[in-house]
């Protein structure tokens, strides 16, 4: 077996036909022997760099079958170490283990109030997330926005927090899934980021190292999303529900808006502080709309609800009940933070460096989601490479949003940065990213459509 015959095989033949047209051949799907052989190949050093971007190329014109997905998700979850889960029942892991994944967005915080809430329900969560890189939010950045919070769990101590508390948070580890760690990398410089089997190896591969048994997926779509239109978010949708289920595991899929941010907070303190919004009972509409659907879908899957009206009442009630923030709040004391100090600095804690960004004209606005994330990255809440570093305090309070009616002078957000150059820079974004008009905007459903098995 040659690297170079799997690269051919998923390449495809150009035929010159008389007229001196050349017209490519249909690609063949390749084994599962092959597809392991290559992957394990790379991760090994054996199969260089310039052959797996060759390959990576290949897949991103010709793409691959849900069978094809699923060997690479399962050659990738292979690659390294896998959280079991199963087998502690006597020191508390009794599942169901459900998990949830958002594809990223602005001011998408969902997987914070979300977690806790489903805890109380009777589902365990553990939950493996990401940084922020690009326009989109990362959760562990918002997290270790709580002065001691540790992202960088041992697999016991996960363990050891899901079974104590119902859900723990984490980040990747080294060891954990090194393939996808090796070959996201590779795609970010050569140009093979947007090819739906990638994206749904990479996150599936991900999510059930961590050990899942059932998994929601947030898909979303529009212009803070990285798949912009509906038809590309559905294909994902589908790509990891049914690649899921081709590997044993219970999935469902919302499709979402995130043409504007979600919530009136975005940051990473910021979204802390919503959070606590959100489980203390007065969260923005919008947020705790899409988490309470998240969580029935979640409660569904984990057999604790027949109905998604039944998952929601139970997640509403979890919330009403003060139990959810309670959850949430033992979490952060379990993983090095301080509940306390946390709450004395709800609506306190600010960046020194403000200014408040107005409106320009009288009208209705649309804010732009992709617009308003890049303003962000110039403040320090995300990053443009994986080696910056992040601002806790940075971000925005939303005074208005996509359809509201604002008149000159009006302000429309607060603006803090991590520095008084990053004001600059993020005002000038915010100019591109707020529209204004005589006619209210068409307001388009947050929720646009539910994928099953």
């Amino acid at each position: 077996m040659r690297p170079t015959d799997i690269i051919m095989k998923k390449r495809g033949t150009f035929i010159r036909s008389s007229d001196g047209k050349q017209t490519l051949t249909s690609s063949t799907s390749l084994t599962q022997e092959e597809i392991k052989y290559f992957i394990d190949g790379y991760v090994s050093g054996t199969i260089p760099d310039y052959q797996v971007s060759s390959w990576l190329m290949a897949v991103y014109f010709n793409g691959m079958t849900f069978e094809e997905t699923g060997w690479l998700t399962d050659t990738m979850l292979h690659s390294g170490d896998v959280i079991d889960l199963h087998g502690y029942e006597k020191e508390g892991l009794t599942g169901p283990f459900v998990d949830k994944h958002s594809t990223g967005g602005v001011g998408d915080k969902i997987s914070l109030p979300l977690a806790p809430i489903v805890a109380c329900c009777g589902i365990q969560v553990p939950m493996m997330s990401g940084r922020a890189l690009g326009h989109t939010g990362g959760t562990l950045d918002k997290l270790e926005s709580i002065e001691g919070y540790k992202v960088g769990l041992t697999p016991d101590t996960f363990r050891k927090f899901i079974a104590k508390t119902g859900f723990a948070m984490t980040g990747q580890t080294k060891e954990i899934v090194p393939a996808d760690r090796l070959l996201y990398a590779l795609r970010d410089v050569t140009g093979t980021v947007e090819s739906v089997p990638l994206i749904t190896a990479s996150i599936l591969s991900k999510k059930v190292a961590e050990g899942a048994d059932a998994l929601v997926f947030d898909v979303k779509y529009g212009s803070g999303a990285f798949m912009k239109s509906i038809p590309d978010a559905e294909m994902l949708a589908s790509f990891l529900v049914k690649t899921a289920g081709a590997m044993g595991k219970k999935a469902a899929a919302l499709i979402t808006n995130m043409d504007t941010p979600l919530g009136w907070k975005i940051g990473n303190f910021l979204e802390i502080e919503e959070t606590l919004e959100c489980l203390q009972g007065h969260g923005p509409e919008d947020v705790m709309a899409e988490t309470y659907a998240l969580g029935a879908e979640m409660l569904m899957l984990g057999g604790k609800a027949v109905t998604k009206e039944e998952g929601i009442e139970k997640c509403k009630a979890a919330v009403n009940s003060g139990k959810a923030l309670e959850k949430f709040l033992e979490n952060v004391r379990d993983q090095g933070g301080n509940p306390e100090k946390l709450l004395a600095e709800q609506g306190k804690r600010r960046s020194t460096f403000h200014i408040t960004f107005k409106a320009k004209q009288d009208g209705y606005i649309t804010l732009d989601a992709y617009q308003t994330g890049l303003a962000g990255v110039d403040l320090g809440v995300g990053r443009s490479k994986t080696t910056d570093p992040v601002c806790a305090d940075a971000g925005f309070i939303l005074h208005a949003k996509t359809g509201s009616f604002v008149r000159a002078g009006d302000a429309v957000m607060e603006v803090y940065g991590k520095n008084s150059s990053s004001l600059d820079s993020a005002c000038a974004r915010l100019e591109k990213a707020v529209d204004y008009s005589t006619e209210k905007p068409e307001e388009k459903p947050l929720i646009y459509k539910e994928i099953h098995q």
